[in-house]
């Protein structure tokens, strides 16, 4: 009688080399968190503040890079070192895509966020 249990795989990387490959682009991640935060706050703490599709879109880009953060790290933390970081690199440039069409939007736009 023999089972045939699949083997199960383990991952490529040792847990610190995936600790610290993820740490040194959560930097990056955390980055464009930092930015996105801060020109929320100073858009609403203008003098005409934000509307509701203003809050949407700016919190929107506070929450972006951590869902595309989380979103790479799951799809790359079992693979080897530089397809993980190239997972991580890649989702570090969709989400300096989507700040920069914030900003766009903002600067070209801006209007329809403001006011109450």
């Amino acid at each position: 009688m023999t089972t045939d249990a699949a083997p199960r795989r383990r991952a490529a990387l040792p847990v610190w080399l995936v600790a610290t490959v993820s740490a040194f682009f959560g930097l990056f991640y955390a980055y464009a968190v930092w930015a996105a935060v801060g020109f929320l706050v100073s858009q609403a703490s203008g003098p005409l503040g934000l509307n509701g599709y203003g809050w949407f879109v700016l919190i929107l880009a506070v929450v972006f890079p951590a869902i595309t953060f989380a979103v790479a790290f799951a799809i790359g933390w079992r693979r080897r070192l530089l397809p993980f970081a190239a997972i991580l690199l890649t989702g570090l440039g969709v989400t300096a895509v989507f700040w920069v069409n914030v900003l766009g939007y903002a600067a070209a736009y801006g209007a329809q966020l403001l006011g109450s």
